[in-house]
């Protein structure tokens, strides 16, 4: 009678290990980061490079540059 109780014990023990499991593998996030939306590209007057045109700095004429240097700069 002792050893079914103690084989009782461990497979409702197990059972409920399984269980937290189960549930804490369902409540984890995929590890897959969230992808970004697209945005448009830009070409910086001066230099030429590609940038997006949230980083680039927009000047009164409505020309992109990369940096504030380059805006002073002017386009070539």
């Amino acid at each position: 009678m002792k050893y079914v109780l103690v084989a009782l014990v461990v497979i409702i023990a197990i059972g409920i290990w399984r269980n937290n499991r189960r549930k804490a593998a369902a409540a984890q996030p995929s590890s897959k980061p969230r992808l970004r939306q697209p945005e448009d590209m830009v070409t910086c007057a001066h230099c030429g490079v590609h940038l997006p045109a949230s980083d680039a700095i927009t000047s009164p004429d409505r020309s992109h540059y990369c940096s504030t240097e380059h805006r002073h700069l002017g386009p070539r």
